[in-house]
């Protein structure tokens, strides 16, 4: 499995996506691939304006890119994809159009076969087994929670500790710490933004200069910086 886990597409005043173009470049190698573009987490953007912002980031760094929304048949799409690329917006309305084409198993079992993954905000969040611990507005309701349980753990992206003065509702570690009295026996890894997480089969590893905050019920939360064997995480 091999998966490029990113918290967030882009950069206070820089083009979309181009602080992780790299990281993605390499992660999908030197040999040009055929890309399938999940677009369905965009709500203010249209399909194809999405996919003409992605297109051309991936073009810079050798590699083709689709949206599935061209296809008659979603599934067939992702069967016959050499990578698969899910990018961020609303979580809620993505994982109800993923599970409305059928896309859980297809995708999931491409994933587990070796097709190379690559997510970013809503994109990475589906890939945890459920997509609970989103930062998004529920504006659909899907079927259920359930994502592509890729890894055994949360990712909470955009981790933030700011508290907003004047602010009077809940911090983010407030809102996981609350999943985590519902949740007892999850791992929570809030992953700031300008970092991502690199899975290669049994081996994981964080990307960024920001740590990660590790959340568990009943512990204290704890920063975990690169140097960290993140691979625990996936056993």
């Amino acid at each position: 499995m091999r998966l490029l886990l990113i918290s967030n597409s882009t950069k206070p005043g820089e083009a979309y996506l181009d602080y992780p173009k790299h990281q993605i470049g390499n992660f999908l190698g030197g040999q040009s691939l055929n890309c399938i573009f999940i677009p369905y987490a965009g709500v203010t953007i249209s399909f194809d304006d999405y996919e003409g912002r992605v297109k051309e980031r991936f073009a810079e760094v050798g590699h083709s890119l689709t949206s599935i929304h061209h296809f008659e048949d979603p599934v067939s799409a992702v069967e016959e994809a050499e990578a698969i690329v899910v990018g961020g917006g609303n979580t809620f309305q993505l994982i109800k159009m993923i599970q409305d084409n059928g896309l859980i198993d297809a995708v999931r079992k491409r994933v587990l076969a070796g097709t190379p993954f690559v997510g970013w905000s809503a994109g990475s969040n589906v890939c945890c087994p459920t997509i609970r611990t989103t930062n998004d507005m529920p504006i659909l309701e899907p079927d259920s929670f359930s994502a592509f349980n890729l890894v055994p753990f949360q990712i909470n992206p955009h981790y933030t500790d700011k508290n907003p003065p004047g602010h009077a509702g809940e911090t983010r570690e407030d809102r996981i710490m609350e999943y985590l009295v519902a949740n007892k026996g999850d791992t929570v890894l809030g992953l700031r933004e300008g970092c991502m997480f690199l899975v290669e089969g049994a081996s994981m590893k964080l990307i960024g200069e920001h740590p990660v905050r590790l959340f568990r019920y009943k512990e204290n939360p704890i920063e975990l910086d690169n140097k960290h064997d993140f691979s625990t995480f996936l056993r």
